[in-house]
């Protein structure tokens, strides 16, 4: 049975609607835990992965097929199946539960009764939290022991979702030398093959950036698809839109659904009965409140209610789906016939960010169909024939004014000029060592390009432009770098064992990519 199908006893509505969810976080991994570092990972991990691919596994068991579309980063899927975020997640996991317990015998805090952290209120959150926290590692140890490849593995399988890789490393490809953009996406299907996955036809590039000429390097890669900003689109997303003159196809992000949800400045997230991301109580480590009110001072924010949440997520799903069947109709009568409609996010704002998100959206993915709605993955959409002429589109992303500002303004033109450098090292002093042919994998070369790949992470940038974690966002790029030129310095001053030993330290924290093979850089 395919979950696209409308039923029930509403009207069919036009068209077509996709839900894409990109799945990502850089690699923290032996680079700090807390507050920022590891703990990113584990949070995530237990609030949206744990719950959002159960639920995913839950469609699939009736049957489901066609959900979404998701994108799962090459650098997380190396964080969900190494050893050592294996091992720590588990203890993560019953360290919540030891928190939960602490909260519910909380005898006295000095907060006001009847606010969040009031001992009262906090021996509920206890109770509720320990149930939470039991329910999350239950299903860590029956699902995901070996590794999150195998759970993914098993949705995509199944045909609950479709799968969308991306380059090997997050970087900013329109900023990044072309030689290595290349590298980095042929890497990162490859990447998914290694997982034992099908090599993905689609990509979610990241932060949605593009600069002319990409398109025909996606399709030198074997690319058929991939994501736009709506405003790249020139703000009709309605149809998916061949671009350069290739056959890969832009589909756009539909910003007047996509916003219902989340957005810079509003969305379901932000009502009042929803848990409030923000507010910790620093006692026991839990978020203790619901939002209340925007103007609300956190101390004095009210108990966190699960029952008065579920009212609104109820409500919030019945509005999003009158929202998208609103949309479909509105644009199949604006273009003549029928229409696509695209809704994407971060898979974290589905728990982690947005503690109810998971249960809403198996709510939402349930309820569109019933209510005539077709829901399907980039991938059917394309296959159906939702099509339109060719687009062009020019300098984009997704970030802030929809151009590459987060990324190269002047916050970061330090950060600019910083990764420029390193990967003219990384290149020089690699192009160098390969010039003969290689018959065995330089493993310098590999540690080299890695520290490269690292500096330039497009994470860093974005941390720094919106002043979350700021410090420790220049700290790792200006350590990658270090990294990259340190290897690289002996490596060209001829102390062939000291490079070796250089690489094989740094290797010891920055173990991701093992098949990454320097040698299959191409030509310069």
């Amino acid at each position: 049975m395919s979950g696209a199908t409308p039923r029930g006893s509403a009207p069919a509505a036009p068209g077509m609607f996709c839900f894409v969810l990109h799945t990502h976080l850089p690699w923290v991994v032996n680079h700090g835990r807390w507050p920022v570092g590891e703990e990113w990972l584990y949070q995530a991990w237990a609030q949206s992965y744990l719950p959002l691919f159960a639920m995913l596994r839950r469609l699939g068991e009736t049957g489901r097929t066609n959900a979404l579309s998701l994108s799962l980063t090459p650098v997380l899927a190396a964080q969900l199946d190494d050893p050592h975020a294996l091992t720590s997640m588990r203890h993560w996991l019953a360290n919540w539960a030891l928190r939960a317990d602490e909260a519910a015998v909380v005898r006295s805090t000095g907060a006001r009764p009847g606010t969040a952290s009031s001992p009262e209120a906090l021996r509920r959150l206890g109770n509720y939290e320990r149930r939470q926290a039991d329910a999350a590692l239950a299903e860590f140890e029956s699902a995901w022991l070996h590794g999150g490849s195998p759970v993914v593995r098993g949705l995509v399988d199944s045909g609950v979702v479709e799968l969308l890789g991306g380059p090997l490393a997050h970087s900013f490809s329109p900023l990044l030398h072309p030689r290595l953009r290349e590298f980095t996406l042929r890497e990162g299907l490859a990447d998914a093959r290694a997982r034992g996955f099908a090599r993905p036809r689609g990509i979610w590039a990241p932060e949605c950036a593009f600069t002319p000429g990409m398109g025909e390097e996606y399709a030198r890669a074997g690319v058929e698809r991939f994501l736009l900003d709506g405003p790249a689109m020139h703000g009709d997303t309605s149809l998916a839109r061949p671009v350069e003159g290739t056959d890969v196809l832009a589909f756009g992000r539909d910003l007047s659904v996509t916003y219902r949800v989340w957005s810079p400045k509003s969305g379901y997230p932000g009502d009042g009965a929803y848990r409030d991301f923000h507010t910790y109580d620093h006692l026991v480590g839990l978020k203790p409140a619901r939002v209340t009110g925007h103007h609300v001072p956190e101390e004095e924010k009210a108990p966190y209610d699960p029952a008065r949440a579920q009212i609104a997520v109820r409500r919030d799903v019945a509005d999003f789906v009158q929202t998208v069947r609103d949309r479909l109709a509105a644009e199949s009568a604006r273009t003549g016939r029928p229409a696509l409609v695209v809704a994407a996010f971060d898979t974290e704002l589905f728990g982690h960010w947005w503690h109810e998100g998971p249960e809403w959206l198996e709510q939402v993915l349930t309820a569109l169909p019933e209510a005539g709605v077709r829901v399907g993955t980039l991938g059917e959409a394309a296959a159906c024939g939702f099509v339109g002429e060719r687009l062009d589109p020019e300098d984009c992303s997704w970030g802030s004014g929809k151009d590459w500002r987060v990324w190269s303004g002047p916050q970061v033109a330090d950060l600019v000029e910083l990764n420029a450098d390193v990967v003219d090292t990384a290149l020089r002093t690699v192009d160098k060592r390969l010039a003969q042919p290689q018959m065995f994998r330089d493993r310098v070369s590999d540690q080299i390009i890695r520290e490269a790949l690292l500096t330039v992470s497009s994470d860093w940038a974005f941390l720094v432009s919106k002043d979350t974690a700021a410090q420790y966002a220049r700290g790792r790029a200006h350590l990658h770098a270090h990294a990259t030129r340190e290897i690289a310095e002996a490596a060209e001053s001829g102390h062939e064992a000291r490079a070796a030993q250089l690489a094989s330290g740094w290797r010891i924290a920055d173990s991701l990519f093992g098949q990454l093979d320097a040698r299959r850089l191409g030509p310069r």
